[in-house]
Protein backbone atom coordinates (compact mmCIF):
# COMPACT_ATOMS: atom_id res chain seq x y z
CA UNK A 1 0.00 0.00 0.00
CA UNK A 2 1.16 3.55 -0.66
CA UNK A 3 0.29 7.04 -0.47
CA UNK A 4 -2.12 7.25 -3.55
CA UNK A 5 -4.43 5.18 -1.66
CA UNK A 6 -5.42 7.81 1.10
CA UNK A 7 -6.96 10.35 -2.37
CA UNK A 8 -5.12 13.28 -0.68
CA UNK A 9 -5.29 16.09 -2.79
CA UNK A 10 -3.23 16.44 -5.66
CA UNK A 11 -1.26 19.65 -4.12
CA UNK A 12 -0.89 17.32 -0.52
CA UNK A 13 0.19 14.60 -2.92
CA UNK A 14 2.80 16.54 -4.86
CA UNK A 15 4.37 17.48 -1.13
CA UNK A 16 4.11 13.53 -0.17
CA UNK A 17 6.34 12.76 -2.89
CA UNK A 18 8.40 15.76 -2.82
CA UNK A 19 9.11 14.72 0.73
CA UNK A 20 10.14 11.02 -0.31
CA UNK A 21 7.45 9.49 1.30
CA UNK A 22 6.12 5.96 -0.05
CA UNK A 23 5.22 3.21 1.85
CA UNK A 24 2.86 4.20 5.38
CA UNK A 25 3.99 3.69 8.40
CA UNK A 26 1.45 1.29 10.54
CA UNK A 27 0.34 4.64 12.61
CA UNK A 28 -0.41 6.05 9.01
CA UNK A 29 -1.92 3.51 8.10
CA UNK A 30 -4.45 3.03 11.06
CA UNK A 31 -4.80 6.33 12.12
CA UNK A 32 -4.99 8.63 8.64
CA UNK A 33 -8.59 7.24 7.52
CA UNK A 34 -10.55 7.50 10.74
CA UNK A 35 -8.84 11.48 11.24
CA UNK A 36 -10.09 11.76 7.60
CA UNK A 37 -13.64 10.51 8.50
CA UNK A 38 -13.33 13.76 11.09
CA UNK A 39 -13.55 11.30 14.15
CA UNK A 40 -11.43 11.95 17.68
CA UNK A 41 -8.32 9.52 17.62
CA UNK A 42 -6.19 8.60 20.67
CA UNK A 43 -3.09 7.06 19.33
CA UNK A 44 -0.03 5.41 21.56
CA UNK A 45 2.91 4.54 19.60
CA UNK A 46 6.12 5.79 20.52
CA UNK A 47 8.59 8.18 18.90
CA UNK A 48 9.90 7.33 15.40
CA UNK A 49 6.72 5.76 14.59
CA UNK A 50 5.87 8.62 12.10
CA UNK A 51 2.71 9.91 13.89
CA UNK A 52 3.87 13.09 13.05
CA UNK A 53 2.42 12.79 8.91
CA UNK A 54 -0.11 10.80 10.47
CA UNK A 55 -1.82 14.00 11.81
CA UNK A 56 -0.55 16.29 9.30
CA UNK A 57 -1.32 15.03 6.30
CA UNK A 58 -5.29 14.59 7.20
CA UNK A 59 -5.34 17.96 8.64
CA UNK A 60 -3.84 19.40 5.77
CA UNK A 61 -6.53 18.07 3.57
CA UNK A 62 -9.25 19.36 5.86
CA UNK A 63 -7.83 22.86 5.63
CA UNK A 64 -7.88 22.74 1.47
CA UNK A 65 -11.78 23.58 2.03
CA UNK A 66 -12.97 26.50 3.43
CA UNK A 67 -11.10 29.70 4.47
CA UNK A 68 -7.39 31.14 4.25
CA UNK A 69 -5.58 33.14 6.84
CA UNK A 70 -7.73 31.78 9.46
CA UNK A 71 -6.81 29.95 12.43
CA UNK A 72 -7.91 26.79 12.47
CA UNK A 73 -6.02 24.12 13.53
CA UNK A 74 -3.69 24.06 16.98
CA UNK A 75 -1.56 21.34 17.66
CA UNK A 76 0.14 21.55 21.09
CA UNK A 77 3.30 20.26 22.19
CA UNK A 78 5.44 19.87 25.09
CA UNK A 79 8.91 21.74 23.98
CA UNK A 80 9.81 24.46 21.41
CA UNK A 81 12.03 21.58 19.31
CA UNK A 82 8.95 19.39 18.92
CA UNK A 83 6.92 22.29 18.05
CA UNK A 84 9.72 23.94 15.30
CA UNK A 85 10.12 19.97 13.90
CA UNK A 86 6.21 19.38 13.51
CA UNK A 87 6.24 22.84 11.89
CA UNK A 88 8.59 21.74 9.65
CA UNK A 89 6.72 18.45 8.53
CA UNK A 90 3.62 20.86 7.72
CA UNK A 91 5.84 23.17 5.85
CA UNK A 92 7.38 20.16 3.68
CA UNK A 93 4.15 18.07 3.20
CA UNK A 94 2.08 21.43 2.73
CA UNK A 95 4.53 23.17 0.27
CA UNK A 96 2.47 23.15 -3.15
CA UNK A 97 -0.93 23.95 -0.82
CA UNK A 98 -0.78 27.50 0.51
CA UNK A 99 -1.66 26.64 3.96
CA UNK A 100 0.40 28.45 6.54
CA UNK A 101 1.91 27.37 9.43
CA UNK A 102 3.12 28.93 12.92
CA UNK A 103 4.80 28.01 15.62
CA UNK A 104 4.55 29.99 19.06
CA UNK A 105 6.67 29.19 22.03
CA UNK A 106 8.57 30.65 25.10
CA UNK A 107 12.16 31.89 25.48
CA UNK A 108 12.16 34.08 22.31
CA UNK A 109 10.85 37.73 21.85
CA UNK A 110 6.76 37.76 21.92
CA UNK A 111 6.09 40.63 19.12
CA UNK A 112 7.12 38.74 15.59
CA UNK A 113 4.53 35.77 17.03
CA UNK A 114 1.73 38.72 17.36
CA UNK A 115 2.55 39.81 14.34
CA UNK A 116 2.36 36.21 12.50
CA UNK A 117 -0.51 35.54 14.40
CA UNK A 118 -2.10 39.09 13.61
CA UNK A 119 -1.35 38.62 9.90
CA UNK A 120 -3.34 36.04 9.63
CA UNK A 121 -2.44 31.97 9.70
CA UNK A 122 -4.30 28.74 9.18
CA UNK A 123 -1.89 26.12 11.64
CA UNK A 124 -0.29 27.22 14.88
CA UNK A 125 2.05 25.08 16.44
CA UNK A 126 2.20 26.32 19.96
CA UNK A 127 3.36 25.56 23.79
CA UNK A 128 1.26 25.69 26.28
CA UNK A 129 2.23 28.79 28.07
CA UNK A 130 3.11 31.21 25.55
CA UNK A 131 -0.34 30.17 23.79
CA UNK A 132 -1.63 31.28 27.26
CA UNK A 133 0.45 34.22 27.24
CA UNK A 134 -0.86 35.25 23.97
CA UNK A 135 -4.50 34.27 24.84
CA UNK A 136 -4.75 36.63 27.94
CA UNK A 137 -3.15 39.54 25.83
CA UNK A 138 -6.73 38.88 22.98
CA UNK A 139 -4.07 37.54 20.40
CA UNK A 140 -4.46 34.25 20.12
CA UNK A 141 -8.05 33.53 19.29
CA UNK A 142 -8.94 30.24 19.46
CA UNK A 143 -12.80 30.54 18.61
CA UNK A 144 -12.40 28.99 15.26
CA UNK A 145 -10.33 25.95 15.79
CA UNK A 146 -11.61 22.56 13.80
CA UNK A 147 -8.82 20.44 14.57
CA UNK A 148 -7.06 20.34 18.15
CA UNK A 149 -3.95 17.88 18.37
CA UNK A 150 -2.11 17.49 21.79
CA UNK A 151 1.23 15.73 20.74
CA UNK A 152 3.34 13.54 23.40
CA UNK A 153 0.66 14.17 25.94
CA UNK A 154 2.07 12.07 28.42
CA UNK A 155 5.48 14.37 28.30
CA UNK A 156 3.20 17.40 28.56
CA UNK A 157 1.66 15.98 31.67
CA UNK A 158 5.39 15.09 33.15
CA UNK A 159 6.08 18.76 32.37
CA UNK A 160 3.53 20.78 34.61
CA UNK A 161 1.24 21.72 31.88
CA UNK A 162 -1.63 20.33 32.50
CA UNK A 163 -3.56 23.07 34.22
CA UNK A 164 -2.67 25.00 31.11
CA UNK A 165 -3.61 22.10 28.27
CA UNK A 166 -7.31 22.79 30.20
CA UNK A 167 -7.60 26.37 30.19
CA UNK A 168 -7.38 26.13 26.14
CA UNK A 169 -9.32 23.48 25.67
CA UNK A 170 -11.78 25.68 27.48
CA UNK A 171 -10.86 28.34 24.93
CA UNK A 172 -11.33 26.02 22.17
CA UNK A 173 -15.18 25.32 20.49
CA UNK A 174 -16.82 22.24 21.75
CA UNK A 175 -17.64 21.16 18.44
CA UNK A 176 -14.20 19.78 17.20
CA UNK A 177 -12.26 17.27 16.45
CA UNK A 178 -9.70 16.32 18.84
CA UNK A 179 -6.32 14.36 18.24
CA UNK A 180 -4.43 13.07 21.48
CA UNK A 181 -0.82 11.35 20.64
CA UNK A 182 0.66 9.62 23.48
CA UNK A 183 3.86 7.45 24.08
CA UNK A 184 2.50 6.36 27.38
CA UNK A 185 -0.67 6.47 29.15
CA UNK A 186 -0.65 7.26 32.86
CA UNK A 187 -3.77 7.64 34.80
CA UNK A 188 -4.22 11.28 34.51
CA UNK A 189 -4.08 11.27 30.25
CA UNK A 190 -6.34 8.14 30.43
CA UNK A 191 -8.70 10.43 32.47
CA UNK A 192 -7.70 13.61 29.95
CA UNK A 193 -8.65 11.48 27.14
CA UNK A 194 -12.06 10.24 28.34
CA UNK A 195 -13.04 14.04 29.43
CA UNK A 196 -12.08 15.43 25.65
CA UNK A 197 -12.42 12.52 22.94
CA UNK A 198 -15.53 11.76 21.52
CA UNK A 199 -16.34 8.26 20.62
CA UNK A 200 -12.57 8.27 19.88
CA UNK A 201 -10.68 5.74 17.50
CA UNK A 202 -7.81 4.21 19.63
CA UNK A 203 -5.17 3.26 17.60
CA UNK A 204 -1.91 1.52 19.79
CA UNK A 205 1.58 0.38 17.73
CA UNK A 206 3.12 -1.98 19.88
CA UNK A 207 2.97 -1.15 23.57
CA UNK A 208 5.14 1.23 25.83
CA UNK A 209 8.22 -0.56 25.44
CA UNK A 210 10.17 0.46 22.86
CA UNK A 211 10.30 -0.05 19.63
CA UNK A 212 11.77 -3.31 17.87
CA UNK A 213 14.67 -2.08 15.64
CA UNK A 214 16.71 -1.10 19.07
CA UNK A 215 19.36 -3.39 20.92
CA UNK A 216 19.64 -2.83 24.49
CA UNK A 217 22.78 -3.44 26.98
CA UNK A 218 23.82 -2.06 30.39
CA UNK A 219 27.61 -1.77 31.31
CA UNK A 220 28.03 -1.85 35.08
CA UNK A 221 30.44 0.95 36.43
CA UNK A 222 31.69 2.31 39.50
CA UNK A 223 30.53 6.33 40.05
CA UNK A 224 33.43 8.21 39.57
CA UNK A 225 34.57 5.89 36.12
CA UNK A 226 31.37 6.63 34.15
CA UNK A 227 33.19 9.21 32.12
CA UNK A 228 36.26 7.46 31.17
CA UNK A 229 33.66 4.86 30.15
CA UNK A 230 31.49 6.81 28.16
CA UNK A 231 34.72 8.10 26.32
CA UNK A 232 35.67 4.49 25.96
CA UNK A 233 32.16 3.64 24.18
CA UNK A 234 31.96 6.71 22.35
CA UNK A 235 35.68 5.57 20.75
CA UNK A 236 33.88 2.16 20.03
CA UNK A 237 30.98 3.55 18.66
CA UNK A 238 33.06 4.91 15.45
CA UNK A 239 29.81 5.73 13.34
CA UNK A 240 26.81 7.22 13.55
CA UNK A 241 25.49 9.60 15.49
CA UNK A 242 25.26 9.49 19.69
CA UNK A 243 22.38 11.01 21.76
CA UNK A 244 23.63 10.67 25.75
CA UNK A 245 21.52 11.67 28.25
CA UNK A 246 22.43 12.72 31.55
CA UNK A 247 19.84 13.62 34.80
CA UNK A 248 20.80 16.96 35.04
CA UNK A 249 21.14 19.96 32.73
CA UNK A 250 24.44 20.95 34.79
CA UNK A 251 25.94 17.26 34.01
CA UNK A 252 25.10 17.29 30.52
CA UNK A 253 26.77 20.67 30.33
CA UNK A 254 30.18 19.09 31.88
CA UNK A 255 30.48 15.49 30.13
CA UNK A 256 29.90 17.65 26.67
CA UNK A 257 32.67 20.14 27.73
CA UNK A 258 34.73 16.83 28.76
CA UNK A 259 33.90 15.04 25.56
CA UNK A 260 35.39 18.34 23.61
CA UNK A 261 38.70 18.76 25.72
CA UNK A 262 39.43 14.90 24.90
CA UNK A 263 38.65 15.67 21.20
CA UNK A 264 35.09 14.55 20.28
CA UNK A 265 32.55 16.80 18.10
CA UNK A 266 30.23 17.22 21.15
CA UNK A 267 28.12 19.95 22.60
CA UNK A 268 25.16 20.20 25.09
CA UNK A 269 21.61 20.68 24.89
CA UNK A 270 20.25 21.72 27.96
CA UNK A 271 17.93 24.35 29.81
CA UNK A 272 20.69 27.10 30.58
CA UNK A 273 21.20 27.78 26.84
CA UNK A 274 19.63 30.72 24.87
CA UNK A 275 17.15 29.79 22.21
CA UNK A 276 19.66 30.88 19.42
CA UNK A 277 22.52 28.77 21.25
CA UNK A 278 19.89 25.73 21.42
CA UNK A 279 18.97 25.90 17.64
CA UNK A 280 22.83 26.39 17.23
CA UNK A 281 23.81 22.91 19.17
CA UNK A 282 20.51 21.28 17.76
CA UNK A 283 21.27 22.24 13.46
CA UNK A 284 25.03 21.41 13.88
CA UNK A 285 23.65 17.31 15.50
CA UNK A 286 21.41 17.85 12.87
CA UNK A 287 23.57 18.19 10.00
CA UNK A 288 26.67 16.05 11.52
CA UNK A 289 29.07 18.34 11.96
CA UNK A 290 28.47 17.41 16.03
CA UNK A 291 28.86 13.66 16.27
CA UNK A 292 27.84 13.96 20.15
CA UNK A 293 25.48 15.89 21.80
CA UNK A 294 24.51 15.60 25.39
CA UNK A 295 20.94 16.30 26.85
CA UNK A 296 18.42 16.36 30.06
CA UNK A 297 15.36 14.68 29.09
CA UNK A 298 13.12 17.80 28.41
CA UNK A 299 15.91 19.39 26.07
CA UNK A 300 15.79 16.89 24.02
CA UNK A 301 11.58 16.45 23.01
CA UNK A 302 11.33 17.45 19.50
CA UNK A 303 15.19 15.89 18.29
CA UNK A 304 14.24 13.84 14.97
CA UNK A 305 17.52 12.62 13.37
CA UNK A 306 17.14 9.46 11.79
CA UNK A 307 20.90 8.68 11.78
CA UNK A 308 21.42 8.13 15.79
CA UNK A 309 23.30 4.93 15.85
CA UNK A 310 23.29 4.82 19.71
CA UNK A 311 21.60 6.52 22.77
CA UNK A 312 23.74 6.01 26.22
CA UNK A 313 22.53 6.32 29.67
CA UNK A 314 24.93 8.24 31.09
CA UNK A 315 22.73 8.47 34.40
CA UNK A 316 19.23 6.32 34.25
CA UNK A 317 15.95 7.74 34.06
CA UNK A 318 13.48 8.48 36.87
CA UNK A 319 11.35 6.47 35.67
CA UNK A 320 10.84 3.48 33.28
CA UNK A 321 8.38 5.23 30.89
CA UNK A 322 11.48 8.22 30.58
CA UNK A 323 13.33 5.42 29.42
CA UNK A 324 10.99 4.81 26.32
CA UNK A 325 11.38 8.06 25.38
CA UNK A 326 15.14 8.32 25.64
CA UNK A 327 15.80 5.27 23.60
CA UNK A 328 12.66 6.48 21.03
CA UNK A 329 15.78 8.29 19.56
CA UNK A 330 17.39 5.83 18.26
CA UNK A 331 16.20 2.67 15.58
CA UNK A 332 13.82 5.06 14.20
CA UNK A 333 12.12 4.48 11.00
CA UNK A 334 12.97 0.74 10.78
CA UNK A 335 17.09 1.92 11.42
CA UNK A 336 18.42 -0.12 13.57
CA UNK A 337 19.49 1.61 16.76
CA UNK A 338 21.78 0.58 19.96
CA UNK A 339 20.72 1.55 23.41
CA UNK A 340 23.37 1.22 26.01
CA UNK A 341 22.93 2.17 29.53
CA UNK A 342 26.07 2.79 32.24
CA UNK A 343 24.54 1.06 35.61
CA UNK A 344 26.19 2.20 39.20
CA UNK A 345 25.18 0.34 42.43
CA UNK A 346 22.14 2.80 43.30
CA UNK A 347 20.88 2.26 40.06
CA UNK A 348 19.54 -1.67 40.50
CA UNK A 349 16.05 -0.32 41.79
CA UNK A 350 15.43 1.53 38.25
CA UNK A 351 17.12 -0.87 36.32
CA UNK A 352 14.83 -4.10 37.61
CA UNK A 353 11.63 -1.40 36.91
CA UNK A 354 12.89 -0.69 33.09
CA UNK A 355 13.91 -4.25 32.89
CA UNK A 356 10.04 -5.45 34.13
CA UNK A 357 8.68 -2.93 31.66
CA UNK A 358 10.44 -4.38 28.62
CA UNK A 359 10.05 -8.14 29.95
CA UNK A 360 12.90 -9.23 29.80
CA UNK A 361 16.47 -8.71 31.04
CA UNK A 362 19.01 -6.11 29.94
CA UNK A 363 22.31 -7.88 28.31
CA UNK A 364 25.66 -7.23 30.45
CA UNK A 365 28.38 -6.14 28.90
CA UNK A 366 32.00 -5.48 30.15
CA UNK A 367 34.43 -3.31 28.76
CA UNK A 368 38.14 -4.28 29.25
CA UNK A 369 39.69 -1.95 31.96
CA UNK A 370 36.67 -0.89 33.78
CA UNK A 371 35.62 -4.16 35.64
CA UNK A 372 33.82 -3.12 38.76
CA UNK A 373 35.80 -3.74 42.50
CA UNK A 374 33.16 -5.30 43.88
CA UNK A 375 30.23 -6.71 42.34
CA UNK A 376 26.41 -4.83 42.55
CA UNK A 377 24.73 -6.13 44.82
CA UNK A 378 21.07 -5.37 45.96
CA UNK A 379 20.37 -5.20 49.42
CA UNK A 380 17.13 -5.14 51.94
CA UNK A 381 16.24 -1.60 53.21
CA UNK A 382 18.18 -0.22 56.05
CA UNK A 383 21.11 -2.43 55.43
CA UNK A 384 24.72 -0.86 54.91
CA UNK A 385 26.18 -1.26 51.18
CA UNK A 386 29.85 -2.38 51.08
CA UNK A 387 32.69 -0.21 51.58
CA UNK A 388 33.08 0.30 47.71
CA UNK A 389 30.06 0.77 47.16
CA UNK A 390 29.35 3.25 49.75
CA UNK A 391 31.99 5.54 48.53
CA UNK A 392 31.05 5.83 45.07
CA UNK A 393 27.24 6.23 46.15
CA UNK A 394 29.25 9.39 48.18
CA UNK A 395 31.10 10.44 44.95
CA UNK A 396 27.63 10.58 43.12
CA UNK A 397 25.89 13.63 42.78
CA UNK A 398 22.41 12.67 42.30
CA UNK A 399 22.27 10.44 45.62
CA UNK A 400 21.53 6.69 46.07
CA UNK A 401 18.36 5.43 45.45
CA UNK A 402 16.74 3.12 47.50
CA UNK A 403 16.66 -0.55 47.21
CA UNK A 404 13.73 -2.62 46.90
CA UNK A 405 14.68 -5.75 46.73
CA UNK A 406 14.29 -8.40 50.02
CA UNK A 407 17.40 -9.99 50.22
CA UNK A 408 20.76 -9.23 49.15
CA UNK A 409 22.15 -11.17 46.18
CA UNK A 410 24.66 -10.15 42.89
CA UNK A 411 23.28 -8.93 40.72
CA UNK A 412 22.18 -10.82 37.65
CA UNK A 413 19.95 -10.16 34.66
CA UNK A 414 17.67 -13.38 34.76
CA UNK A 415 16.73 -11.82 38.30
CA UNK A 416 14.08 -9.11 36.03
CA UNK A 417 12.04 -11.98 35.36
CA UNK A 418 11.25 -12.69 38.88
Amino acid sequence: MNFDSFTFHPQINAGITAAGYVTPTPIQLRTIPPILEGKDVLGLAQTGTGKTAAFVLPMLQRLMRGPRGKLRALIVAPTRELAEQTHAAITALGRRTGIRSMTVYGGVGMQPQVKGLQAGVDIVVACPGRLIDLMGQRVANLSSIEILVLDEADQMFDMGFLPSIRRILAAVPAQRQTLLFSATMPDEIRSLATDILRNPVMVEIGDSRPVETVSHAIYPVDTDRKSDLLMALLRQADSGQVLVFTRTKHRAKRVAEQLSKAGLAATSLQGNLSQSRRQQALDGFRSGHVRVLVATDIAARGIDVSQISHVINYDLPDTAEAYTHRIGRTGRMANLGMALSLVTQEDLPMLRTIERLLRQPLERRKLAGFELETALVERPEGSQAPAAARQNQNRSSTGPRRPTANRPRAYSPTHARN
